[in-house]
């Protein structure tokens, strides 16, 4: 009944629309107003309430203002008039409204993310000139979003378009106008004047003052520690460590929310309950886009910690077995059926259809699914052989820690004074004999040792670690060249901090490979330990720490201090899309005490922490793909070669596919910002551009504030270096660590994240029950029923693209820019993308590259540029947006 009153009054409002139409065309017909130049534009925009179909009561009040006055105004600025009375800022024009709002889709015939064109006429104003931006107000009692504005057959210059891509609030939200230039980009010093002032405004406005609590309709960036991940008021063992602004705890800064000091700690943030996680404070424009698959995937992760984790839970207890065998994880792949019940219920109450297949892969009959992981599909278990164990350190997951060895045995840099001799223990007599007829000095010489070591890194934290339900070591593996040019595993160092205390040193074993019997069993231990340290250290270090989170403070800096007509903001912003959000989501149920990050990687209670310690070696520059290859030993700097690197070992997938990546980025940066840098007197004196790298070291990294490493930006091409890093770390770095997860890692006993147990010693039933049924002694010191359930249901949203992500070389518009040389630019990027694309197909079809394939056959495509959606594997998104 309701419904039908609606749409009766929806039709009396288009009769009577009509009339005033044909009425303003009569008395304009009369005094000669339909004779006056007219100014026609198409404004490209969508609804609020095509996304909440429940907001019915703001829809029909928008209705009445349409009809009752005038909704939303648009004023015209001029670029080249100033006003006098206005601070010799831009004339503007008369307002002039948007046509249709009541006629241009209905919440019944909306689909989510659908956008409508509106007309809008501006009276031509000859004192405004060339409109150069425009300032528009929302009179409605909902937000849009603002897509595009197009003007056409402006007198004098043609076509006007303006790339707006903004949610814009009630009017009644803001202090200021919202104000929208062209997409001309402009340096600072080339603003036409009478653009100035607005440019520097709407700057002021994205600082905000640093206080109170930010609401959803404020635009504001800055910057806050980590002080937001403990939960204090729940329980004192959720009480965590402030990240940032110490010296003990360093960090990167993320965006402030001004949420107001939990009760028990002043220094901690107040938590959001976990059903308002969803509306963690993020600028709006921030925020997942209306038709990403983000959104349906911030649900699915709150679905998953809210309804999933603790009905799993309630199941894994009530069958307190584990695994039994590695039949039993394979049966995720093809099938477990859940017990009627309580489990069933809730999900199916709690989580709609179409998310409940994509979450749980459910039939509806209770049958749940994984999808199978790419490292089982082809061969079930080529995993488990020494060669794919050494091949992943090269083109897996975690493809960006393997050293050169250089020096034997390998030596810590830990404080002997606090640590003691933590040096390693592995001996001549441990690896001389598997070198292939080579002393260890002479496969030294000849470059054919390397190490993936995680000793260092652990030491410090495992006596403290060892007291929660880890049980676990630090380790280093030695691994040796061959002549095939694939690596091979030589010993597995595991350590443990000695029982006097640290100050003693390590207590450390060194196993080597062995493929038969208890002692094939006790190799296949010692790998998996090995293996859960560089998860937790991919997860906290490569992935979160090193991407996520050092990112963020450009993002910030970038909108606080870049106007978005300064070309360095036109150049970086696509690369910070939706950063904020997902970090922001992750500090609410990933990474938070207690969250899915703690209960799933090894660290526990202390993983944030240790991440903290690790960003005291962070430097900037060592983040470049070269520099980082040369860190490590893995590539020499030579002019003849590729790249002008030389790489120690030929067949490295990521490190061959990542130099041509890094390269392209590099020559297109440096195509767009020679093309607005003439000179470095022109970096050094652009005073957005020097603001903006001010702020970001002092502020944004500011516990790195006076390190010596800093570019000092004085030159065009310290730009060039500065933004081909950020570009690489956003797209290329976080694509070659994060959508490899669920390929590799989606079949836990390859990847495992904790480890339970101790190595098993020789007279105690561990040992005797490793003897007679090795598979589930494996099993049972590894990642539990539980964990393995909710790990990989996390890494399979994780690893997946979105529908309608952007991947590098593309744009979310062709008009991002005027300027017709970096568009060209921008082009011949795309299409040396395409070509690296052809690169890596051949590549991988070339059987002399042993390391690209591997026993599981499977690919290496972390670095192929583009995908479609889904669990791929491959595609590199231009942000870290998942």
């Amino acid at each position: 009944m309701l419904h039908s009153i609606i749409e009766m009054l929806h039709s009396i409002i288009e009769m009577l629309n009509s009339i005033i139409e044909m009425f303003h065309s009569i008395i304009g017909a009369i005094t000669g107003e339909n004779d006056r130049k007219k100014i026609r534009g198409t404004v490209v925009l969508m609804k609020k309430n095509v996304l909440d179909f429940t907001d019915f009561r703001s829809s029909i009040i928008d209705r009445v203002y349409e009809l009752l006055g005038k909704g939303v105004s648009l004023q015209l600025v001029s670029a080249v008039h100033a006003d006098p009375t206005n601070g010799l800022q831009g004339k503007v024009g008369k307002p002039a409204y948007l046509k249709g709002w009541i006629t241009t889709i209905t919440p019944s015939t909306a689909t989510a993310g659908e956008e409508s064109a509106f007309k809008v006429t501006f009276d031509h104003d000859a004192e405004i000139g060339q409109p150069g931006a425009f300032i528009i107000r929302n009179n409605h009692r909902n937000e849009f979003y603002l897509r595009t504005l197009t003007l056409e057959d402006v007198p004098g210059h043609g076509r006007i378009h303006f790339v707006c891509n903004s949610w814009v609030y009630p009017a009644y939200k803001y202090d200021t106008d919202r104000v929208f230039f062209t997409n001309q980009a402009h340096l600072p010093s080339e603003t036409p004047g009478p653009l100035r002032g607005y440019r520097e405004s709407e700057l002021v406005n994205l600082r905000g003052d640093g206080t109170g609590e930010l609401k959803e309709w404020d635009r504001v960036y800055d910057y806050a520690y980590y002080n937001d991940l403990g939960n204090p008021d729940r329980h004192g063992k959720y009480a965590r460590p402030v990240l940032g602004g110490s010296v003990e705890y360093p960090y990167p800064r993320r965006g402030r929310t001004g949420r107001p000091p939990s009760e028990t700690d002043p220094n901690t943030e107040g938590r959001l309950p976990l059903l308002m996680s969803l509306n963690i404070y993020v600028p709006r424009d921030e925020r997942f886009g209306h038709i990403k698959l983000s959104d349906f995937l911030a649900y699915a992760l709150k679905a998953l910690v809210q309804f999933v984790l603790p009905e799993f839970e309630a199941l894994c207890d009530s069958t307190p077995n584990e695994f039994d065998s590695f039949q039993d994880v394979f049966d995720l792949y093809e099938g477990f059926k859940v017990p009627d019940g309580p489990l069933l219920d809730k999900i199916k109450d709690n989580i709609p259809l179409e998310m409940l297949k994509e979450l749980v892969r459910t039939d509806g009959e209770g049958l749940f699914k994984f999808p199978t992981p790419q490292v089982i599909k082809e061969d079930k278990s080529a995993w488990r052989t020494d060669k794919e164990f050494a091949r992943e350190m090269l083109a897996g997951l975690n493809p960006v820690l393997i050293r050169l060895l250089q020096e034997f045995p390998p030596e810590s840099k830990l404080d002997p004074e606090v640590y003691g001799n933590q040096n390693s223990s592995i001996t001549k007599e441990h690896i001389e004999n598997h070198l292939d007829g080579l002393t260890i000095n002479k496969a030294l010489e000849k470059k054919r040792l390397f190490i993936l070591d995680h000793h260092d890194t652990l030491m410090p934290y495992l006596r403290r670690i060892n007291t929660t339900s880890t049980k676990t070591y630090a380790s280093r593996t030695v691994l040796f060249l061959k002549d095939d040019g694939t690596l091979k595993p030589l010993a597995i160092e595991l350590s443990l901090p000695h029982p006097d205390g640290d100050k003693f040193g390590a207590v450390s074993k060194v196993y080597t490979p062995a493929e038969h019997g208890v002692e094939g069993s006790i190799w296949q231990l010692a790998k998996a330990y090995a293996a859960v340290n560089d998860s937790g250290y991919h997860q906290l270090l490569s992935h979160w720490l090193n991407t996520h989170a050092v990112i963020e403070p450009f993002v910030i800096a970038t909108n606080r201090q870049l106007s978005v007509l300064h070309p360095i903001n036109k150049l970086l912003d696509p690369h910070f899309r939706d950063t904020m959000n997902i970090n922001a989501l992750a500090r609410q149920i990933l990474i938070n005490a207690g969250g899915v990050v703690e209960s799933t990687v090894y660290p526990s209670k202390y993983a944030m922490e240790m991440s903290s310690v690790v960003y005291k070696n962070w430097v900037f520059t060592e983040q470049a793909l070269p520099a980082d290859l040369i860190n490590r030993g893995m590539a020499e700097k030579d002019s003849d070669a590729p790249h002008g690197l030389r790489l120690v070992l030929d067949d490295y997938p990521y490190a061959v596919d990542g130099l041509e990546i890094w390269s392209a980025i590099e020559t297109w940066v440096e195509d767009y910002c020679s093309f607005y840098y003439k000179t470095d007197e022109m970096v050094e004196k652009d005073s957005e551009l020097q603001s903006w790298w001010k702020e970001l070291r002092e502020e944004g990294h500011g516990d790195k504030k006076d390190e010596p490493w800093w570019p000092k930006m004085h030159t065009v091409k310290e730009l060039i270096d500065t933004c081909t890093i950020i570009i690489w770390v956003a797209s290329a770095l976080h694509a070659a660590v994060n959508f490899g997860q669920y390929p590799y890692a989606g079949f836990l006993p390859n990847r495992p994240t904790i480890s339970r147990r101790f190595m098993p010693e020789e007279g105690t039933p561990e040992y005797e029950e490793l003897k007679s049924n090795p598979e589930k002694a494996f099993l049972k010191t590894i990642t539990a029923q539980l964990q393995t359930l909710l790990g990989i249901s996390l890494i399979e949203i994780l690893s997946r693209h979105s529908s309608d992500e952007v991947y590098l070389g593309q744009r979310d518009t062709p008009e991002w820019t005027l300027d017709a040389t970096p568009l060209k630019a921008f082009e011949k990027f795309g299409r040396k993308l395409a070509d690296i694309e052809e690169n890596i197909i051949q590549r991988n079809g070339d059987e002399r590259f042993k390391n690209r394939v591997g026993l599981v056959k499977r690919p290496y495509t972390l670095l192929y540029p583009t995908s479609e959606g889904g669990l791929t594997g491959k595609g590199i998104p231009n942000s870290v947006s998942i």
